[in-house]
């Protein structure tokens, strides 16, 4: 085994990165990146890097480097991250969410799951290696990034486009959602992220006459929205099993020895527990409202009405899912995007996917690494439209009692000391086959 000089260095790196706040609202509003972004490109630069802060707006920073590799031939390869977060309620919280609090053998802290451990692990791992003078055969480039929570537009959309060429040569890369254990009765899952969902993020618009509130309203917005949304949320949309989805299902039932009945999905995942969850989000596509506005004041009838909706479809579904949502709409509803992205996917079957699934296994002999698509979405989606391929991969140990896919997002967030000395021992053994 290899030792954790990284793993102990890698929970200071998250503590103190989780002290900055870089809650992201979105919509524009959000605490700037700059100051974490300036500590992770000091972190690099003191390690013999030469890291480029980038800025898509005043505070909204992101962090570049290019390590050179050993063959300037080889294809380069890409870590990327984001340094922004969710906002928190400290009143619902046990820890002070920005305290970077060490109990209970975790960091606490809104992003010590999505994703400053995962953060922090890459900046161990590297600096490690730069200490030591041991450098990939291609180039490594490290993209720390922000507004993932958002769109990306300020953060890999923007780098992207106006950065293109600091991602010259690079096709593959690995970022956050994968490559963590999940407990199923005594076998090891680690699902490892090759796709996920489209995104759609929507807003619909309903028009109407206004008038006097006691009045008959034969064109009521307000109504004419509530009835769109309310088909939306109430649509059984069927099962859709994607080549992503299948190689998910193959892998979970090789892994744990069991049938898995393709025809009763959804009971399948409740049987299967925390395994479950992994395919429970991705065997179909889903349209949640999430936001209505509508009018100023009760007796008045508002000429217009809208209403927000989180839409996510499978690769290759795209036609159907708009086509189904149009029908579901009407004509009186108009949609427009907020938020727009397809669904890009990773090969299972090739030597990426089985370095990285190696890389466990020489850690974790227990481990049963599997492909797996994501129900969300990340910042893969602008690389992927430059050329370049994603993997999650966010290597963890977990213990069985941690619900880890419970905490993105979520309240308590928290990730194990020794889950970060075990990814960054992981991490070091994939980079040697870069």
């Amino acid at each position: 085994m290899r030792d954790d000089t990284a793993g102990g260095e890698a929970a200071e790196i998250c503590a103190d990165l989780i002290r900055f706040d870089t809650t992201n609202q979105g919509e524009g509003v959000a605490r700037l990146e700059r100051p974490a972004a300036e500590h992770v490109a000091g972190l690099l630069d003191e390690a013999g890097a030469e890291p480029e802060i980038v800025e898509s707006a005043p505070g909204r920073a992101s962090v570049l480097a290019r390590l050179p590799g050993t063959d300037p031939a080889h294809p380069a390869f890409l870590i990327h991250g984001h340094l922004d977060v969710v906002p928190a309620d400290p009143s619902e919280w046990t820890v002070p969410p920005f305290a970077g609090e060490v109990r209970d053998g975790c960091v606490w802290g809104r992003g010590a799951v999505d994703m400053k451990g995962s953060v922090a692990m890459t900046l161990a791992t590297v600096r490690r290696r730069l200490r030591e003078g041991r450098r990939t055969r291609g180039d490594l480039v490290l993209a720390f990034l922000a507004d993932e929570e958002c769109t990306g537009d300020l953060g890999s959309r923007y780098v992207a486009r106006e950065h293109r060429d600091f991602f010259d040569g690079c096709t593959e890369a690995i970022s956050e959602s994968g490559g963590f254990s999940v407990d199923a009765g005594g076998t090891r899952v680690y699902p490892i992220a090759t796709g996920e969902r489209g995104t759609a993020w929507m807003r619909l618009t309903a028009r109407g006459v206004p008038g006097h509130g006691s009045k008959p309203a034969p064109a009521n917005a307000v109504a004419e929205i509530a009835h769109a949304v309310s088909r939306l949320a109430s649509h059984e949309w069927p099962v859709r099993l994607t080549p992503g989805v299948r190689a998910l299902l193959d892998g979970l039932a090789g892994a744990l020895g069991t049938a898995i009945d393709h025809d009763r999905l959804d009971e399948e995942a409740a049987r299967l527990g925390g395994v479950g969850r992994l395919f429970a989000g991705t065997i179909r596509n889903s349209a949640n409202p999430t936001r209505l506005d509508a009018g100023y004041k009760v007796n008045v009838v508002p000429g217009t009405a809208t209403a927000q909706v989180d839409g996510r479809y499978l690769p290759g579904t795209g036609e159907e899912f708009f086509a189904t949502i149009d029908r579901l709409l009407g004509p009186e509803v108009a949609r427009e995007f907020i938020n727009h992205e397809e669904a890009p996917a990773a090969d299972p079957a090739g030597p990426t996917f089985a370095a990285l699934a190696d890389a466990l296994r020489a850690e974790d002999p227990a481990a049963r690494p599997v492909p797996y698509v994501m129900a969300g979405g990340t910042d893969a989606k602008s690389f992927d439209r430059i050329g370049i391929t994603s993997f999650g991969f966010a290597p963890l140990l977990l213990g069985p009692d941690l619900d880890y896919l419970g905490m993105f997002h979520g309240v308590d967030e928290r990730v194990p000391l020794d889950g970060l000395a075990f990814g960054t021992r992981v991490l070091d053994r994939f980079l040697d086959t870069r």
